[in-house]
């Protein structure tokens, strides 16, 4: 892929890095975020009825797994950026053939072409 070519994947990267660390800095927030009464306000003693901390249980934990699959995507693009360093940006990482710019279009951190990835995923 030519310099002008990877110089615009390069930029989008960076843009998508930017908005998921604030999704990331977001979600953190809210999964760390105080407890249901003390969010509202409600300093009363009389205790949370089950169903209320199950949902707040769940929230917290979905809220979790997204931060999750946030923070491998973060990685995808530390390594797509270094591949654009590298000079071997839109190459394949397991067979060295290239991505198509469709697919980058769509997953621009995406290390495999169509037909490796399809592989890996029937793993």
């Amino acid at each position: 892929m030519k310099k002008p070519e990877m110089r615009v994947y390069k930029e989008r990267l960076l843009l998508i890095r930017a908005r998921l660390r604030g999704d990331v800095h977001a979600m953190t927030e809210a999964a760390l975020s105080k407890t249901r009464s003390e969010a509202s306000g409600d300093l009363s003693s009389m205790p949370i009825h089950m169903a209320d901390v199950g949902t707040d249980n769940y929230e917290q934990e979905f809220t979790l797994s997204m931060l999750q699959n946030e923070e491998e995507t973060l990685d995808q693009i530390e390594a797509a950026l270094e591949r654009i360093e590298d000079g071997i940006y839109g190459s394949c990482v397991e067979c060295d053939g290239r991505i198509t710019k469709t697919r980058l279009n769509a997953i621009p951190y995406t290390p495999f072409c169509i037909k490796c990835a399809s592989k890996l995923q029937g793993r």
